[in-house]
C-alpha cells in the first residue's frame, strides 16, 4: 500500500495535519452525497474513511510501547 508506507514516514503532527484534511474532504462528500449529486467517484468516500482510520492506528502504534 503506498498510502500506508507514506504515512509511516510522518511524523505526529503531519499525521494529524493530514487527518484534518482527509476530514475536510470527507465532509464535502457527505455533502455531495447528501444533496444527491452524483460524485465524480462514488469509491472515493470509502478510501477516505480508511485513510483515517490508518492515520489514527498509526497514531496509536506510536503512543503504544512495542513489547
Amino acid at each position: 500500500m503506498k498510502i500506508t508506507k507514506e504515512l509511516r514516514g510522518l511524523s505526529d503532527v503531519q499525521l494529524k495535519g493530514r487527518a484534518e484534511e482527509f476530514k475536510k474532504e470527507l465532509l464535502k462528500l457527505n455533502a455531495q452525497v447528501a444533496s444527491g449529486a452524483n460524485t465524480a467517484n462514488p469509491g472515493k468516500l470509502r478510501q477516505m474513511k480508511k485513510n483515517i482510520a490508518r492515520i489514527y492506528t498509526l497514531l496509536q502504534e506510536k503512543e503504544v510501547p512495542s513489547k
